[in-house]
Parts: structure tokens; sequence; C-alpha cells
């Protein structure tokens, strides 16, 4: 009988890797979903993507606890390689969201974001382990249309939309506060790694679903503005 019972712990010791490489892979395929259907539908206009130094994706990103407010999400960031943030888009890291109440999006619980990190000033707070908007970062709710368009205040370090039921907007996180999911970055890359380290370094492979990602951001914004 303890034989079988240290058989069966064994194995089910053996899968937790394999279901926390298919979350993160899933997370990824959901990032990439998201992050197409907000820059073509929406409208995130190219200008403003190649200003971007990182981008962040945070797809059904849900409301917590009744009555509480409390709002976590689970994403990805990628950035632009080199020391200068001007190269092509790195590997992904896996990155969390965790914000106190957001207020209605919409009418719904579960809300798709998408943060374009413009300065390096807001990169290098984004990647130095743990930011909170608007104490360590200034960001604002994304332009659209012509306003988009000619965006251009360097006092911004970050933008973010929003999806809601396929309804779009231009949301500010308020306070929120942002990580380097070093855990799951564990599980999709089999080593201890921070984010820093996935994207800045350069030496991290491309794993098989981000690809879609990555390969979509260097096709429509190559090179840095």
């Amino acid at each position: 009988m303890t034989k079988k019972i240290v058989l069966i712990v064994m194995a089910f010791s053996a899968t937790l890797p394999l279901v926390a490489q298919e979350k993160a892979s899933k997370r990824l395929t959901e990032s990439a979903a998201v992050l197409k259907t907000i820059v073509n539908e929406q409208g995130i206009p190219k200008s403003l993507l190649d200003k971007a130094a990182c981008v962040l994706v945070y797809p059904s990103v849900k409301k917590v606890g009744v009555g509480i407010g409390v709002t976590y999400g689970r994403g990805m960031i990628t950035c632009r390689g080199s020391a200068q943030m001007n190269g092509k888009w790195s590997a992904p890291a896996m990155y969390t969201l965790d914000t106190g109440s957001l207020g209605a999006q919409l009418g719904s619980t579960s809300t798709d974001y998408v943060l374009l990190v413009l300065t390096q000033r807001g990169a290098d707070k984004v990647l130095s382990g743990k930011l909170k908007l608007g104490a360590d970062a200034s960001a604002v709710a994304g332009p659209s249309g012509a306003k988009a368009s000619t965006f251009n205040d360097p006092n911004v370090d970050i933008l973010t939309y929003s999806q809601a039921k396929g309804l779009f907007a231009g949301a500010s996180l308020g306070s929120a506060s942002m990580a380097s999911d070093d855990d799951m970055n564990k599980e999709l890359y089999g080593k201890p790694l921070n984010a820093t380290q996935i994207v800045r370094d350069g030496a991290t492979p491309l794993p098989a679903a981000g690809k879609e990602l990555v390969d979509f951001l260097n096709k429509i914004s190559p090179k840095h503005n």
C-alpha cells in the first residue's frame, strides 16, 4: 500500500510541470489573440507601436471577490532587443497584474488589456521587478483615432488599452501593480529567469507558443522610432 501511494505521488508530481507549461502556452496564445484584436480592430496606429519599447498584454483580467473590487490578472511582456531597446522584439516573459477596484469596465467582469511602454524610463521601471503605476511610472488611457496618430507627450510612460465584451476603450489602470511572474517563467523556460533576463539578455530561445505574438510585432513594427 505504501509503495502504491509513493508511486501515485511521484506520478502526480511529474505531471505538475506539464500542467504549468500548458498554462504558460495558453496564456501566450490568448495574449497573441488579444494583441491582434486590439491593434487591428481598435486601430492602435503603427506610429504608437513604433514608439513602444515594450508591450504588455493581459488577457481576461477578472475581478475577484464580490464587493471587494480587487482585480488580478496574468499576462506577458516583450521588449525590443539591445541596450537602446531598438532591436527586434524579445522572447516573452510572464507578468502579473494586481490592482484595486477598476470600477465598471463596460459592464463586464472580464477585460483584456494591452499596455504600450513608450519611454526608456518606463521600460526600466517595468523591468525593475515591481512597478506601481502612477507612483513609479505615469500611465494614461491610450488615445484612438486621429488623437492616437498625433499623440506625443514625453511625460507619459505607458498607454493602456482595453476591450470587454467586444467593445473597446482607453482604460486607465489607476495604481495597478505589475511584477515578473518568476514561477511561470521557470516553468516556461525550464530554469529560473526573471523578466529582465528574458527580454534584455537576448539569450533565451523563443518558445513555440510565443512565436505568433513576437512574429506579429516584428511584422507590423520592426523598427523603433
